[in-house]
């Protein structure tokens, strides 16, 4: 009986090529085979070539923003300073005149009733410089000592009027009683006062609104506030006005237009 089973060779059969050499695979492959054999080149993601882009650009704006932003301050400074070498513009003063009080006195517990004619007089130094007041709201206060709150003891207004260049004007007023009833303490203290005629030192407050005229040149309306101290009041004991003594009275002209403040 025979054995018809094949068995293999032990060695593969060698391939003959055109140049007659052999080649053998190496089995098993090795690391640089396994790992670097499809591995494609390395490139850099397109996402963050995009985000250094819109960092730059933004760079780039906010640089040119804070460049416009000086470049424009830089101009307003040169105008303002050319304004003022032209023109020299002052800040008007005022002085009080005259302050007669009627009345002075309290008709109920916390009610004050006040009557007080009121001249302020207004100078414009400047000679090619106009100004142009709206109305004028004035507010009498009691200066209080010792800490306490300045308590309003009479309000009034002055109508709007133009103050032209190199001029002097005299505003006048009268001043009523005050719109609420003063709380329980301030009326006490005032009462002490005008009981014992003592001289009351108050403050007066105008409060308006202003344009500046400089040549072809108009301003916007801006608010400016005028305070008076050193006045000194007794109040009246008869239908005879007593007058107020403003010798020692200053006034503080405190603009609040910011140009002003530079340039004035």
């Amino acid at each position: 009986m025979t054995d018809d089973r094949v068995y293999p060779a032990s060695k593969p059969p060698a391939i003959v090529g055109g140049g007659g050499a052999t080649t053998n695979p190496t089995f098993p492959a090795n690391k640089a085979q396994l790992y670097n054999a499809n591995r494609p080149a390395y490139r850099p993601p397109a996402g963050r070539r995009r985000s250094s882009h819109s960092r730059g650009c933004c760079c780039r704006c906010c640089c040119w923003t804070i460049f416009v932003i000086i470049l424009l301050i830089l101009i307003a400074a040169a105008a303002s300073a050319v304004v003022y070498l032209i023109y020299r513009p002052q800040r008007p003063s005022f002085t009080v005149s005259e302050l007669k009080i009627s009345t002075l006195n309290f008709t109920s517990a916390a009610h004050l009733t006040t009557a007080i004619s009121l001249s302020v007089i207004a100078r414009n130094p400047n000679k090619n410089v106009g100004f142009s007041y709206d109305a004028t709201d004035i507010t009498l206060y009691k200066v209080s000592t010792g800490g306490d709150d300045d308590v309003v003891i009479g309000k009034g207004t002055i109508p709007s009027f133009v103050h032209g260049k190199k001029n002097t004007t005299t505003l006048r007023s009268t001043i009523g009683s005050p719109p609420e009833d003063l709380d329980e303490i301030s009326a006490g203290k005032l009462k002490g006062d005008l009981k014992a005629k003592k001289a009351v030192a108050i403050k007066i407050v105008l409060n308006s609104k202003v344009k500046v005229k400089m040549g072809s040149l108009k301003t916007p309306k801006s608010g400016i506030r005028v305070t008076c101290e050193g006045i000194k009041v007794v109040a009246p004991t008869g239908k005879k006005a007593t007058t107020a003594t403003t010798s020692a009275a200053k006034c503080k002209v405190d603009p609040r237009f910011k140009i002003w403040k530079i340039t004035f």
